[in-house]
């Protein structure tokens, strides 16, 4: 697997999906989000990095696959 950073939004979030199938991404809170990113398999990007603009835009694009399914 490629290593992960915060600009990696749609692998990310396709990350997340997988390792939470059952997670509806829509009530996660930000702090719990972060931490299941940085614990994500691959993950290698500093986790001091993230902020809210990039935790949104993985959460709405994990909802997005999520609403797909």
């Amino acid at each position: 697997m490629p290593k992960l950073t915060w600009t990696d939004i749609e692998d990310i979030a396709l990350a997340l999906r997988d390792k939470y199938p059952d997670q509806d991404p829509s009530f996660i809170r930000f702090t719990d989000l972060h931490k299941w990113i940085t614990e994500l398999d691959g993950f290698e990007d500093d986790p001091k990095k993230s902020n809210e603009s990039k935790l949104e835009a993985i959460q709405m694009a994990w909802l997005d696959e999520f609403q797909d399914e």
